[in-house]
C-alpha cells in the first residue's frame, strides 16, 4: 500500500516525525510507492539508484512508463525509448517493481498493435507488467486474452473508466489497485466504508500473488491519510 510519489503534506506531517528525506520518512510506515515522474520526464539510473539506496530492503517502486511511448506515439514504434526507460530504472535493482502502463482513454484496443508493443516489452523486461487501459474497447474478451498472453495484469482502477474496470483483469499473477479519488478526481478522499470494502478485497485476493494499491488521489493530501487507513485495516 502506498501512494503515487511519495510527498508528505503538512497535515500528515505527524505520521512521519523522524528525520530524513521525505522518501525516507516515506519508507518508514509505507512498503511501496509509484513514481510517477517518469512518465513526463526520464531519469538518469544513478537517481533510480539514490532512491533505491534511501529504502529499506523490502520495498518496492512501481515506475509509470513513459508518455512518449504511450501517448505520443500510442505504442507504436517504441523500441528505443522503451529499450532507454527499461535501461535507466534498472538503477532500483531488487526496489524495482512493476511497471505501469497507462493507456491515453483514446487509444482503443488494437490487437496488432497491442501484441507487437508487449511482445517487445517482454523481450526487454520479464518482470511485473501492469496495464490501466481507458477506453472501453479494452474490456473485451480478445484484450483480456492478449493481456494474459503477455503475463500483463490490468489495473483496477476507480473512478473506473469502463465496465468492469474497476477490478482487476488480464493475467492474475499480480494485483494492481489504482485508485484516482471519487467524486472528484485527484482531490476526494474516500470514505470509510470505501476504504473497508478495499481491506476486504485486498485480503481475500490469493496471497500467492503480490498486491498492490496506490493512491493517486494527492491533489489535496488524502492520498497519504486513505493509505494509512486502508494499511491499519489490513495489517489488523
Amino acid at each position: 500500500m502506498g501512494t503515487a510519489g511519495w510527498s508528505i503534506p503538512r497535515a500528515s506531517a505527524q505520521r512521519f516525525a523522524t528525520p530524513g528525506t521525505h522518501l525516507e520518512r516515506y519508507a518508514r510506515l509505507f512498503s511501496g510507492a509509484e513514481i510517477n515522474s517518469s512518465f513526463h520526464r526520464a531519469h538518469a539510473p544513478e537517481t533510480y539508484a539514490k532512491w533505491a539506496a534511501a529504502t529499506p530492503p523490502d520495498f518496492h517502486f512501481a515506475v509509470k512508463c513513459p508518455r512518449v511511448i504511450t501517448h505520443d506515439l500510442q505504442l507504436r514504434r517504441s523500441r528505443a525509448p522503451l529499450a532507454r526507460f527499461i535501461a535507466e530504472t534498472r538503477g532500483l535493482a531488487r526496489r524495482r517493481g512493476p511497471l505501469l502502463v497507462q493507456l491515453p482513454p483514446s487509444l482503443a484496443f488494437d490487437s496488432r498493435i497491442a501484441a507487437r508493443f508487449f511482445t517487445l516489452l517482454r523481450t526487454v523486461h520479464a518482470g511485473f507488467v501492469v496495464c490501466e487501459p481507458r477506453h472501453p474497447t479494452w474490456g473485451s474478451a480478445a484484450a483480456n486474452e492478449l493481456l494474459v498472453r503477455h503475463r500483463v495484469a490490468r489495473v483496477a482502477a476507480d473512478p473506473a473508466p469502463f465496465s468492469g474496470a474497476g477490478e482487476p483483469g488480464g493475467w492474475q499473477g499480480i494485483v494492481y489497485y489504482r485508485l484516482h479519488g471519487a467524486p472528484r478526481k485527484y482531490w476526494s478522499r474516500y470514505d470509510a466504508a470505501f476504504i473497508e470494502g478495499l481491506a476486504a478485497r485486498l485480503s481475500s485476493a490469493p496471497r500467492s500473488v503480490p498486491r498492490w494499491c496506490v493512491f493517486d488521489n494527492t491533489a489535496s493530501g488524502a492520498a497519504i491519510e486513505n493509505a494509512w487507513e486502508l494499511q491499519t485495516l489490513v495489517n489488523r
